[in-house]
């Protein structure tokens, strides 16, 4: 390709999609939309792609399909210069062997997560050794959960009940991720028709842009929790009964937090969300022992 020559829109396409085979022109002008490229435009409005263009979008592609890197993550590692695949390599390595990623320009940018989801080989994953964990390479080992486990590492901690234990994160988690339908399923484990019958049911809910669908950190972390499920046989359909519980408990703590967030000032939410974040937590521990003691009689007569 010449350096003063450019391609349209449907010319990238066309050189990308071997490469990548589920890029479409809806995914392009997203990334553009997102401030990731920005191709030059002819006086009639049409995208020129040059050279320079295409490496850039090439490179931000792969980093979503290898590492499930956040497009908010690529966007400032694009900003400052930083070498995003060193930082990569880097982060991976930690965290294969159970410490925690040096500070990069995504510390600040992924918030932090109770857990981390299972990729495929995890540690926590079926079929997976701590010794094939601690071989992983950077590719294998998605970046963002680094920057999850660091920014969880470095949280402040403090002596509400909330923080005092793993807390289901209101104002965080990996919601930056974007992934589209072949990126989930690779890294939860479940299967495309598993995907469709969780969205069927209403356990996860993907954005649609143009012909495309895309599925933040939410839905990654349904999915891979539901991929244990399905493990054992049991199907969306039965799982159904967790959203409804969970709707449930949502109604509830809103109209608890409500009377703060009707003030209307930063201070005020940041109480209603400790308020709903420790509620959340006796919660999860509540329902914890009730479910043991439901279930006591019977395991003990097993």
């Amino acid at each position: 390709m010449a350096p003063d020559s450019h391609l349209s829109i449907g010319e990238v396409l066309s050189l990308l999609q071997a490469e990548f085979p589920d890029v479409t022109i809806s995914k392009i002008r997203f990334l553009e939309s997102q401030g990731l490229i920005d191709p030059e435009r002819t006086p009639s409005g049409y995208r020129k792609f040059y050279e320079a263009d295409i490496e850039r979008l090439r490179w931000i592609l792969t980093q979503q399909r290898e590492n499930f890197l956040p497009l908010k993550v690529i966007k400032d590692r694009l900003a400052d210069g930083s070498d995003p695949e060193a930082d990569a390599e880097a982060g991976a390595a930690l965290v294969a062997a159970g410490g925690t990623a040096p500070a990069s320009p995504a510390a600040s940018t992924t918030p932090a997560s109770p857990t981390s989801p299972a990729s495929p080989g995890s540690p926590s994953s079926p079929g997976s050794t701590a010794p094939e964990a601690a071989g992983r390479t950077a590719a294998q080992q998605p970046i963002w959960m680094a920057d999850l486990a660091r920014a969880q590492a470095e949280a402040p901690l403090t002596a509400t009940y909330a923080e005092a234990r793993p807390s289901i994160g209101l104002d965080s988690g990996p919601t930056e991720v974007s992934l589209t339908a072949g990126e989930l399923v690779g890294a939860s484990g479940i299967s495309f028709d598993s995907l469709r019958e969780l969205e069927q049911y209403g356990l996860i809910v993907g954005r649609t842009l143009g012909d495309d669908t895309y599925y933040d950190g939410d839905a990654l972390l349904v999915a891979t929790k539901a991929a244990g499920f399905i493990a054992h046989g049991i199907g969306a359909r039965h799982l159904r009964m967790f959203k409804v519980a969970a709707e449930r408990e949502a109604g509830f703590l809103e109209q608890v937090a409500m009377p703060l967030l009707k003030q209307r000032n930063p201070q005020a939410r940041r109480q209603a969300v400790e308020l709903v974040e420790e509620l959340s937590a006796l919660g999860h521990d509540l329902r914890a022992v009730l479910l043991r003691a439901k279930l006591r009689h019977h395991l003990d007569q097993a």
